[in-house]
């Protein structure tokens, strides 16, 4: 398998009931990533997110909409796994239906999902910090796309570990809702929580970027860009 054969990502926000997170992510990564992955799932990361202490947000990925279909089949309905721990997952949601497919805005943007995913029995946080960026696209999603390519990613001053924009292929299943409306998200990762604000409050500083590239960019978005400050579990594979 090389390392890009994982090009269709599911970007996943959950609202979990309060106090809950904890709760939700041991039992993720303890019962639902090999479990997953066992049915030709690749679960990509698992993240706390630092601006909502009630929000989980994870990635997964197939190898095609096929796979996708049928592995998820295969985990939520004809799997064991699901069964036994669903009512103790469900017991930490209140909300579960902002998630998104997307698909890899070049050939050269996909992550790259290789390393070691540490052991079950893994206790220790990681120090690095990941950011991902939702642009809400108005108007062409190739436009934008093209328009990120060539004007925004080159004044970001980093290179962003994947770029993806919403794929359009329907949702085969059903019972998890997709949201369709045309987004790019870009991620990238950090040593640690410093180096990533000083890396933010770099780009604010930067007149390229607050007088030439910002003010273009906002002209073609629909909504506000979103920011997921993002805290690796102590499992994650993208960390």
């Amino acid at each position: 398998m090389t390392e890009n054969a994982w090009p269709l990502v599911e970007l996943r926000q959950y609202t979990l009931r309060p106090g809950m997170r904890d709760t939700m992510i041991d039992l993720f990564d303890r019962e639902l990533v090999e479990t997953q992955e066992d049915v030709g799932i690749r679960v990509a990361g698992q993240f706390r997110d630092e601006s909502d202490p009630d929000r989980f947000v994870w990635l997964r990925a197939f190898r095609d909409i096929a796979a996708r279909t049928a592995a998820l089949r295969a985990f939520y309905l004809d799997g064991m796994p699901w069964r036994t721990h669903a009512p103790a997952a469900r017991a930490t949601m209140l909300d579960t239906t902002n998630a998104r497919l997307l698909r890899p805005a070049t050939a050269a943007s996909a992550f790259r999902l290789t390393g070691q995913r540490p052991s079950i029995d893994a206790a220790e946080l990681p120090k690095s910090r990941a950011l991902a960026v939702i642009h809400h696209v108005a108007g062409d999603p190739a436009e934008f796309t093209g328009f990120f390519e060539s004007r925004v990613r080159p004044a970001l001053g980093l290179t962003p570990i994947g770029v993806y924009v919403t794929d359009p292929s329907p949702n085969d299943f059903t019972q998890l809702p997709i949201r369709t409306g045309p987004v790019l998200v870009w991620f990238a990762l950090f040593p640690d929580t410093a180096t990533r604000t000083t890396y933010l409050d770099t780009l604010e500083a930067s007149p390229e970027w607050t007088e030439t590239v910002l003010p273009d960019l906002n002209k073609r978005v629909s909504a506000p860009t979103e920011q997921l400050f993002l805290a690796p579990t102590s499992r994650s594979l993208l960390r």
